[in-house]
């Protein structure tokens, strides 16, 4: 088993990169390195191209987690893969459009959290809209929100990450605001995003540099989904 290294962890603002082909099979490609982010804490997969020797571009649909620390990357149907074998060395382009919505709206989110200080039992980032499902009784206004978030991205906080060992993490239950998902474990260190002066918490998807990059993002709708779950959906303001 191997491992992609996920250049994405440390710099979300890398579109693309030179990598080297491991495997294909009908589970998808896996790189000995990417630029793409899987699906996972509730963010989409990256989709975007690979661009392989001979110019031909290989698209790509899709990117999921495989076995262990290993990154698929999911072709789109109807194309040859003719000539593809291991050790080719190939492009891997993102589609920066729909990665940046990701990022920004993955950003959001984090605003909502430190609007809203209830655990999350549940999370979707997608590049059209993101939600997150409160574990909370309370009702929300939805144009109070909406005037939070714009004075947090107005106000241009920073947004960097750094690294906590499990132990750490341990001796800091609180960072952890999610119920549904928890931050990963196993390789001995946690991924913790920081908004400057507003949120702090264990997460690994891809944000952007400062809240003024997230623009206009509005409260959509808020929903009861249960007697103890309310659900706030964001999007992008026309």
């Amino acid at each position: 088993m191997t491992s992609t290294l996920d250049l994405f962890r440390e710099d979300a603002q890398l579109r693309e990169c030179t990598a080297r082909l491991l495997r294909i099979d009908e589970r998808g490609l896996l790189l000995d390195r990417t630029v793409f982010y899987p699906q996972g804490g509730g963010q989409a997969g990256d989709a975007g191209v690979l661009e392989l020797a001979d110019g031909r571009l290989l698209v790509i649909a899709d990117t999921k987690k495989g076995e262990g620390g290993e990154i698929l990357h999911i072709p789109a149907g109807d194309q040859t893969l003719d000539g593809l074998a291991p050790e080719a060395i190939v492009r891997a382009r993102i589609d920066w459009s729909r990665r940046f919505a990701h990022m920004r709206f993955h950003t959001a989110t984090h605003l909502l959290c430190a609007l809203v200080p209830h655990p999350v039992d549940g999370c979707s980032i997608n590049a059209g809209y993101a939600r997150l499902d409160f574990h909370m009784t309370e009702a929300l206004d939805k144009d109070e929100l909406t005037a939070g978030i714009a004075r947090l991205v107005a106000g241009a906080h920073e947004v960097s990450h750094s690294w906590i060992s499990d132990e750490e993490l341990d001796a800091n239950p609180g960072l952890v605001r999610s119920m549904s998902v928890q931050p990963p474990r196993g390789t001995g260190r946690v991924r913790v995003l920081k908004i400057e002066g507003v949120d702090l918490q264990p997460c690994g998807g891809t944000h952007v540099a400062n809240t003024a990059e997230i623009g206009r993002v509005v409260v959509t709708k808020i929903e009861k989904k249960s007697a103890k779950t309310r659900r706030v959906v964001l999007g992008f303001a026309s």
